[in-house]
C-alpha cells in the first residue's frame, strides 16, 4: 500500500507551523495575483493557498511561484486526480482538498506532491492516518464541530495535527490556535473580496499585520 512520504510530512510541518494563518485565496484576475501575494507577504504571511475555484487559478499560481519564491505556494480545492500534476506544474509546493477519497490520496502520493487531505469525522481521520497523513485539514471546521471536535480528537488520535478551515474568523482564531493538535488555521478573511476588487493592497497588508500580531 502506498504511504505518504515522510519528507513531505516534515515539509508540511515546517511550512504550516511557520504560516500560523494560511490565507485561502480565490483569484479571479491573473493581474491581481502578484500584488495580492505581495500584500500578504508584506503583512507577514509566509505561505498562501490559491484555490482552484476560478479560471485564473493556475495562471495565478505560475505568476506567484515565478515572482515570489520566498512565499510557499499551496494549491487548494483539488477535486480531481489529474489536478495534482497541474498544480505541481504551475509551481505549487503542496496541495489541499476540501474532502478526501482514496483515489485522491493515492494520486497525491503518486504525484510526489506534499498533500494536506481533509477529514470531518474520526473515521476519516483514521483512514488518512493509515495512509501516512499525520497533517490533515479539518473541513468544514465550524460545521463539523470546530474546537469541540478538535478537543475530542486530541486525546485518542494524538499524533494527527490539523489545519481547521471553514468557519474560522478573527473572532475565534486564537481559540483554534490554542488547541494542541492545531498546526495552523486557514481562512479567507486575510484577503477580503471587496478589498481585492478595489485593488486596495495596502489595506490587505494592514489586515494581515493586525491578524498576525493578535495570534503571535
Amino acid at each position: 500500500m502506498a504511504i505518504a512520504d515522510k519528507q513531505h510530512q516534515n515539509f508540511l510541518s515546517k511550512t504550516l507551523e511557520q504560516a500560523v494563518i494560511l490565507p485561502v485565496l480565490v483569484i479571479e484576475r491573473v493581474e491581481d495575483a502578484i500584488p495580492l501575494a505581495e500584500a500578504l507577504l508584506e503583512g507577514g504571511c509566509t505561505s498562501v493557498e490559491v484555490t482552484l475555484r476560478s479560471e485564473a487559478a493556475l495562471a495565478s499560481m505560475e505568476k506567484i511561484s515565478a515572482h515570489l519564491p520566498e512565499l510557499t505556494l499551496g494549491a487548494g480545492t483539488l477535486l480531481e486526480c489529474e489536478q495534482f500534476q497541474q498544480v505541481k506544474d504551475a509551481g505549487a509546493s503542496y496541495a489541499l482538498s476540501p474532502g478526501t477519497t482514496e483515489k485522491l490520496a493515492l494520486a497525491a502520493i503518486d504525484s510526489n506532491l506534499a498533500y494536506v487531505p481533509a477529514a470531518a469525522t474520526p473515521s476519516e481521520v483514521l483512514e488518512l492516518r493509515e495512509l501516512g497523513f499525520k497533517i490533515q485539514k479539518l473541513f468544514p471546521a465550524g460545521a463539523s464541530g470546530g474546537i469541540e471536535m478538535l478537543k475530542s480528537l486530541s486525546s485518542p488520535i494524538a499524533d494527527v495535527r490539523f489545519c481547521p478551515t471553514g468557519g474560522v474568523s478573527t473572532a475565534n482564531v486564537q481559540d483554534y490556535l490554542q488547541q494542541p493538535n492545531v498546526i495552523c488555521v486557514g481562512g479567507s478573511w486575510l484577503a477580503p473580496k471587496d478589498l481585492v476588487a478595489e485593488k486596495n493592497w495596502s489595506a490587505i497588508t494592514k489586515v494581515v499585520q493586525k491578524s498576525m500580531a493578535a495570534v503571535r
